[in-house]
């Protein structure tokens, strides 16, 4: 899937979760997905928890964290 069609499921409505990124109207926060995946769960594993999102649904939150990245440069101080 394209990754335009892919961010076409992310949407912001300030009356959804206070205006955050989330998928398709739902209330699920893109951030919540990021955290999901990034704390080990597979994306099968966020389907069978959260039935109604689709696996492009997840693709979109990860596509939409690497454009914001790539948006933005950031700089961290190495301890």
């Amino acid at each position: 899937m394209l990754s335009e069609s892919l961010l076409s499921r992310i949407t912001v409505d300030p009356e959804i979760c206070h205006g955050k990124p989330c998928v398709r109207g739902l209330r699920y926060p893109v951030e919540t997905i990021l955290e999901y995946l990034a704390g080990g769960n597979s994306v099968e594993d966020l389907l069978v928890e959260f039935p109604d999102l689709e696996r492009e649904d997840i693709l979109a939150c990860r596509e939409f964290s690497r454009r914001m990245l790539a948006a933005k440069s950031v700089h961290l101080t190495l301890a």
